[in-house]
C-alpha cells in the first residue's frame, strides 16, 4: 500500500525538499500552495499522515489541526521553528501526534513518520476483526468463522460482510452496500447485488449460519437480530 502524505509548509524550499525526501522512500506526497484552503486540499486528498507547519498565512497550525481532528483522527506532526515548551504543550493539545523543531534532520522527520505509520496502520490489530454474536469477520484474510467452521469470502462478499458488521443492531440500505462496493472499484448494479448475497448466504448455511443476513423488505438488510 502506498501510504499519502499531505505537506502544509509555507516554506517552499523546505516543503520541496520534505516531498522530494518522502517520494524517493515511496510515499505519495502532495503540498499545500493555498493556505486559504489547507481543509479544502486535505479532504480531496484523504492523506495518512499531515506534516503542518504552525506558522502558516492566514491561519495557524493548530487552526488547520483542530478542523482536522474535527473529521480525521490520523497522525499529524508539527513542524515549527520555536520549540519551546509552550509550542509543543499547546501543538499536543490541540491533536498534534508528535513535534519536530526547525531546523531538523530529515532522516529524523522520516524515522518519526515512520514510525507513526507503522503504529497508525501497520499494527492495528484488532481493527482487522470484526464479531457478531461469535462470528469472527476476518479482514486480513478474508475468512469467516464461526464454531470452528470457516469459509473464504470473495472481494465482494467480504466487502458485503463487512459494512453489515460495521452496522450490527442497523438496517443498510442497498444503496449504501453499492455505494460501499463502488468504493471498492466492485462497478455493479443492483442485480449483480442480488446474486452476490445469494451466494453469500448459501456460503453462510454451508457453516451453519442460516438468516444469518436478515432481509428488511424496502429498507435493506442487517445481521439477525
Amino acid at each position: 500500500m502506498k501510504y499519502k502524505i499531505l505537506v502544509v509548509e509555507d516554506d517552499a524550499i523546505i516543503s520541496a525538499e520534505i516531498q522530494k525526501h518522502f517520494i524517493a522512500w515511496g510515499f505519495e506526497v502532495q503540498t499545500v500552495c493555498n493556505f486559504e484552503a489547507v481543509f479544502s486540499q486535505f479532504a480531496m486528498f484523504e492523506p495518512h499522515l499531515v506534516i503542518l507547519d504552525i506558522s502558516l498565512p492566514f491561519y495557524n497550525g493548530y487552526y488547520w489541526c483542530t478542523e482536522i481532528r474535527k473529521v480525521s483522527k490520523i497522525p499529524i506532526i508539527f513542524l515549527s521553528s520555536t520549540s519551546d515548551n509552550m509550542n509543543i504543550i499547546m501543538a499536543m493539545n490541540m491533536g498534534g501526534d508528535d513535534f519536530v523543531a526547525k531546523p531538523f534532520d530529515l532522516a529524523v522527520l522520516s524515522a518519526k513518520v515512520q514510525a507513526m505509520i507503522r503504529r497508525a496502520y501497520s499494527f492495528q490489530g484488532n481493527s482487522h476483526i470484526l464479531e457478531y454474536k461469535g462470528v469472527i469477520l476476518n479482514l486480513s484474510n478474508a475468512s469467516l468463522e464461526v464454531s470452528g467452521k470457516k469459509v473464504e469470502l470473495t472481494k465482494n462478499e467480504l466487502r458485503i460482510l463487512q459494512i453489515l458488521f460495521e452496522h450490527k443492531g442497523e438496517t443498510v440500505t442497498r444503496e449504501a452496500i453499492m455505494k460501499h462496493l463502488w468504493d471498492g472499484d466492485c462497478f455493479i448494479d443492483d442485480n449483480t447485488l442480488a446474486v452476490n448475497l445469494t451466494r453469500l448466504r448459501k456460503k453462510l448455511e454451508g457453516i451453519s449460519l442460516n438468516d444469518f443476513i436478515t432481509t428488511k423488505k424496502g429498507m435493506g438488510y442487517l445481521l439477525e437480530d
